[in-house]
């Protein structure tokens, strides 16, 4: 098990709001498996393909209240809802939202969470920013905007961001990662932001997808390896030993029988894992393939579904249910 070592600032100086406004039976048998909410019955079609091109969603959600499809958009910043017959129709549009990235419902509190990030910086266009945008989930209303970047105050002038991913614990406390500084930001439930891990050590460290743990822990993805971080000792980081390589490891999402669902956006496919050693090591569980590149993924239902933005072409974006092999 390889450790990386980072600083961890829990009692980081905080960052204030800018502008407000039945669990399944586990993979295997093992307490270290969460426990997945119970899916209701959900009705989607095998593919879903947009109306139009270009929006580039590059996260997707399913708002299992509202049975709504959401996609965020890295062209456009909106919240769209991609509807059964390719219809898209925006459900958030806030002007400080620049490039949304990954988004999670927080169901027991109503809410979206947006990573809110400027795709510009991957094209050379500035220092970008890191941002959680809080929305109503009924509604689409603001109810935060929390300035993430703020709380890097000893971080080097022409330090970059880009928040990517955000994963909510049971708490409602929202865990956010930010690729291009190396960090993962943690926002209160009532919009209170610090920075919860500073990696430091590993050259390229790009922390991406994430998923919270019951147990009191954090899953991140980074490159081709993932990464266990103790909520309770955020001070080092350990490596779990992968069955297999899993490249470009980007979104990632727990299947409703407990399996830990990574999206591979270089290996157009999604793989399975589960562990019996509490994501010390992970044991392969299944993999789905596809033909064009996904990014990350939504449960809907007892089902996977990926999202297909087409970052290079016009063509329009798909949804797509996966099946596991």
């Amino acid at each position: 098990m390889t450790r990386l070592p980072f600083i961890a600032t829990l009692t980081a100086a905080t960052a204030l709001l800018a502008g407000c406004g039945g669990a399944p039976e586990p993979a295997e048998e093992t307490a270290a498996q969460p426990e997945a909410a119970a899916s209701a019955p959900v009705a989607l079609p095998e593919s879903i393909t947009a109306e139009r091109g270009g929006f580039i969603p590059e996260g997707v959600e399913f708002d299992t209240a509202g049975g709504r499809l959401l996609t965020g958009s890295l062209a456009e910043g909106s919240i769209f809802q991609l509807h059964e017959d390719g219809r898209v129709t925006a459900v958030v549009t806030d002007p400080e939202l620049v490039s949304s990235v990954g988004i999670e419902a927080d169901e027991p509190r109503n809410r979206l969470l947006v990573a809110n990030s400027d795709r510009s910086v991957f094209q050379g266009g500035g220092r970008g920013h890191a941002k959680l945008g809080v929305y109503d989930l009924a509604s689409g209303a603001r109810l935060a905007m929390v300035d993430l970047g703020a709380t890097l105050t000893d971080a080097p002038a022409d330090t970059v961001h880009f928040a990517n991913d955000v994963a909510v614990a049971d708490d409602g406390t929202a865990y956010v990662t930010d690729t291009r500084a190396g960090v993962v930001y943690r926002v209160t439930p009532d919009f209170q932001a610090s920075v919860l891990s500073r990696f430091d050590g590993l050259d390229g460290f790009a922390p991406n997808g994430i998923v919270y743990h019951p147990s009191g822990y954090l899953l991140v993805a980074s490159g081709g390896s993932l990464w266990k971080v103790q909520l309770d000792d955020a001070a080092t980081a350990t490596q779990v030993t992968l069955p297999e390589e899993i490249p470009g490891q980007d979104g990632m999402v727990w299947r409703p029988d407990g399996a830990l669902a990574i999206v591979s956006n270089s290996g157009n496919r999604v793989v399975a894992l589960t562990s019996a050693d509490d994501w010390a090591t992970a044991s392969l569980a299944g993999v789905a393939t596809y033909d064009t590149q996904a990014t990350t993924a939504a449960v809907v239902g007892d089902d996977i579904y990926v999202v297909h933005p087409h970052f290079a072409d016009a063509d329009p974006p798909s949804v797509q249910r996966v099946a596991f092999q």
